[in-house]
């Protein structure tokens, strides 16, 4: 069983989950998320802990800053893109049982800001690795955000993602080489 309670946004994700794992679950109602669900969140963190797993979308992202914003020290699973979608529709009730387990074994814990040392990944990193203002940004970024376990977002969602889960320009820098290696070998 996993200990902290997963935030998913709906019942279908709920059931997803339960037949992947032996979890309990909140539900959001979608991007309609409430006070009263906003408070059962911070209830299950200050508890059990709390695992944001929502689908890999914009409203999905949208729900998962939401809840991380009211509920500082959030754990955080991703899922890929390509591992969540059916008739080009995308979510966690789309996924596999087994792609489900990977995302959560992967979970991430989101930290206050400063709490990575001196090692954090600033803007100019970004820039430097292609994951902004280059003609393959987006897609350097999903696989970059796959290889982390931290999923995609767009550039100044990926920064603040990558800052708020403390990702260290060494993480950053190995998930790069491995994307490299991985274009380099299929050429």
């Amino acid at each position: 069983m996993i200990r902290e309670v997963i935030v998913v946004e709906g019942k279908d994700d709920t059931a997803a989950v339960k037949r992947a794992v032996e979890a309990d679950t909140i539900e959001t109602g979608g991007s309609a998320i409430g006070e009263e669900v906003l408070r059962r969140i911070e209830l299950a963190a200050a508890r059990r802990g709390v695992i944001i797993f929502t689908d890999p979308d914009r409203e999905g992202e949208r729900i998962r800053r939401i809840v991380a914003e009211r509920v500082p020290g959030c754990k955080h699973a991703f899922l890929p893109r390509e591992l969540a979608e059916r008739d080009g529709k995308y979510g966690v009730e789309h996924a596999t049982p087994e792609a489900i387990r990977q995302a959560l074994a992967a979970v991430r814990t989101e930290r206050p800001a400063g709490d990575a040392g001196t090692d954090v990944v600033e803007w100019s990193d970004m820039m430097a690795a292609g994951l902004i203002v280059h003609p393959r940004a987006a897609e350097r970024r999903r696989e970059v955000g796959r290889l982390l376990g931290i999923g995609y977002a767009n550039g100044k969602q990926f920064y603040r993602r990558l800052r708020m889960l403390c990702i260290t320009k060494r993480e950053l820098g190995e998930a790069l080489a491995a994307m490299d290696g991985e274009e380099g070998g299929s050429g």
